[in-house]
């Protein structure tokens, strides 16, 4: 299997459940894989342009107790699409399991909590959980 991004799929514990990026043009797992578009439209260049302006974007947000991002990884949403409870207890998750985000995880300054992030092209989602994601909240969700 070969990726497009360049990342080392036979060391990846997804590839039983992926198709590989250059196989299925950038939709490994069938959804959208955000480094892969801009790998396959720019290459490298692009990709990085890319990340820098979502860290940009994140760290523009200013959230209370978020340390200034720095880095975003590559994640694929059936890992980091909590279930949200809302005012009217509905439960909702934002994300979409089969496609790969940016993201990241920041510990929240003095205390026991972490910062979830996660963007493509359409969103930004900026989540607050506890250990092993308790108690999700949304703190930011909109559209880029």
């Amino acid at each position: 299997m070969k990726s497009i991004c360049g990342a080392d799929c036979n060391n990846c514990g997804m590839k039983k459940n992926c198709k590989g990026c250059i196989e299925t043009d950038a939709h490994p797992f069938g959804g959208r894989c955000a480094a892969g578009e801009c790998y396959k439209n720019g290459g490298k260049k692009l990709f990085c342009e890319y990340k820098k302006q979502l860290i940009e974007e994140f760290n523009s947000l200013d959230i209370p107790d978020m340390p200034k991002i720095t880095e975003l990884c590559t994640l694929k949403g059936e890992y980091i699409n909590l279930e949200y409870a809302l005012p009217n207890g509905q439960q909702i998750k934002l994300l979409e399991d089969n496609n790969i985000y940016l993201g990241y995880q920041a510990e929240k300054k003095d205390s026991d909590r972490c910062y979830g992030l996660a963007a493509d092209d359409d969103y930004l989602l900026i989540c607050e959980y506890g250990c092993g994601g308790a108690e999700p909240q949304i703190v930011i969700y909109r559209r880029r």
